[in-house]
Parts: C-alpha cells; structure tokens; sequence
C-alpha cells in the first residue's frame, strides 16, 4: 500500500489558525524531529472554550493561546496524553483560567500487566519525554461524554503510544482529535513499557469501527478520509512485523542488528526512535510465543524465530 504520509505543513507558529466553524488551533514553538511543525493546541467554542492538548509549558506558548482565546472563558482542558510536548502546560493554563484538567490518569494509568513486569524486571529503557508530574483533576474513562456551550467529545481511550492516551470524537461533526495515536505526517513512536504495540494495534482497529473521517492531530494538518490512513498504520504494523520474523528466521538478531537492517534508508539520527518501534514488534510477538530470547528478556538480548 502506498503511503499516505504527508509532510507539506507550514504553520505560523503562536498565531490563530481557524478549522471549522467554532474551532480554532495554535502551534506551539517545539518542531523537531519527533514533534513535526509543533505541537497543535486546540480551542473548540465560540463564547465558552476548552483547550485540547495546551502543549509544553512555554511562556511564549501560554501567551499566543491567551491572545487566540481573545476574551473567551475556559472551561475545560483536555489532555490526549502525558508527553511533554503536550501536557505540561495543563496546569498553568487551569491556575490561570480556573478551569480543571481532564485526562485518562498517569502516564502508566493503564499499563499492561506484561509492561508491568518487563518494567520491573527487564532492561527495557524508555520513558523518553513523559511527564511524570501529570495528573488530572478528572478522570474520563473510556466512552464517557464531556460538553460546554456548543460542543460535545466522546473520551476514547486509544493506548498504545502511551497507556493514557485518549482520542476525542466531536459529536456531529464527523471528526475526531487523534492527538499523537493517528497523524499524517509520520506513524507515531512506540517506546516500551510505556509504549505497547498490541495496545496500539487493538486501539487502531477501535478507530477503525467508528465512522470519523476527519482527523485533528497531535501535530500536522488536518487527516482527510483518515480511515485510509487507519488502515495503512495497521498494514505498516503488520508489514515490519513480517520482516522481524523473516529476518529471525535467517539468523538470530539483536533490537540494533534488526534497525540497522530495516530502517537501512531512515536518517541514521532517527535509529534510536526507531529501534524503539523495533523492540515493540518483539514484545509483541514474545508475547505470542513468535519469538523467544537468549537467556533473561531485555532490550539488549539476542532474539530467535520460535
């Protein structure tokens, strides 16, 4: 399948870019690597906002959203999950405009039990750019609704890139804001234990029974027919999955001998992202009884075809 990924994104960062009627979004100064064109921080309402992901905490950030509020309340702030690109700024914009937070829970809320016990006892790494300090002041949980004055978000709890990620379906209008589990400029990083690939995978196919087709991401423009994009992240998945296996067929590899060789056309500055992507597929197929180690499971052991 040719893929769908779309990189011609050009913000102007801290200014107001009007979406669709009643909703409105501000970049926030963080490009990079992992982050694209910068964290996308939106406000859904016209008289009576919330603020969907405010973004890392950065003065200049917190004041391009208080001139794009222009006046208007605050009444609820919505956190997809607990990265630092994206959450940190929740408490300082709540202080400011006495509103509360809203978010799934920690960062490890919904860990697998699996995760759980490679975390403890297995080298597993990660932990890159979450925020530790976040913690909501209301919980949502899977399906549950949230309203103010002119909209309504359905809570979908999508892990995967991270156990409390939520996506937000906009009640009828056909779309959805994906934060960083569906985006069109890149498929996101799975980095174990807080990263899980079966969780992404089972998340993705929930996206894929429900009927939006509009995306707002994390970071990048909108997602058009985002459902074609669904099915490309799932056939992606299941694309490195078959190369893992046929690589351990051949002889048995290491997480670095098998980015090394998959990712062999990928800026080599980005290997360490994706052997993390790489780990995840192991953890999986571990999980399944695919694959099995060389002595203790870690981030470092030498993997075979089962």
């Amino acid at each position: 399948m040719k893929s769908p990924f779309n990189t011609d994104h050009h913000p102007t960062v801290g200014e107001v870019e009007t979406l669709a009627e009643g909703l409105q979004v501000v970049t926030a100064p963080n490009a990079g690597p992992m982050t694209f064109t910068g964290t996308r921080s939106y406000i859904l309402g016209e008289s009576e906002a919330a603020v969907i992901d405010p973004g890392p905490d950065d003065p200049a950030h917190l004041a391009a959203l208080e001139r794009a509020l222009d006046g208007r309340t605050v009444s609820h702030i919505l956190v997809t999950h607990s990265h630092v690109d994206h959450s940190p700024l929740a408490a300082r914009l709540g202080a400011r405009f006495d509103a509360p937070v809203y978010g799934f829970g920690a960062a490890d809320a919904a860990r697998a039990w699996l995760m759980e016990k490679l975390a403890q006892s297995a080298d597993l790494g990660g932990g890159e750019g979450i925020d530790n300090s976040f913690r909501p002041d209301i919980l949502l949980a899977d399906g549950e609704r949230i309203a103010g004055n002119g909209w309504s978000l359905e809570a979908i709890h999508t892990p995967g890139h991270l156990s409390n990620h939520l996506c937000f379906a906009w009640a009828g209008q056909g779309s959805l804001f994906s934060g960083d589990h569906v985006m069109g400029w890149a498929s996101t990083l799975i980095s174990p234990p807080d990263g899980d690939l079966t969780a992404f995978m089972e998340s993705l196919r929930k996206l894929q029974n429900r009927s939006e087709d509009t995306y707002y991401c994390g970071h990048g423009a909108p997602l058009r027919e985002a459902q074609t994009m669904v099915e490309y992240l799932l056939a992606h998945r299941f694309g490195r999955e078959e190369q893992i296996r046929g690589y351990l067929a051949e002889a048995p590899r290491d997480v670095r001998e098998l980015t090394a060789i998959m990712y062999s056309d990928v800026d080599p500055r980005l290997h360490g992202a994706a052997s993390r992507n790489v780990l995840a597929h192991l953890i999986d197929l571990y999980a399944r009884g695919l694959v099995t180690v060389d002595g203790e499971f870690s981030a470092t052991a030498r993997f075979f075809a089962a």
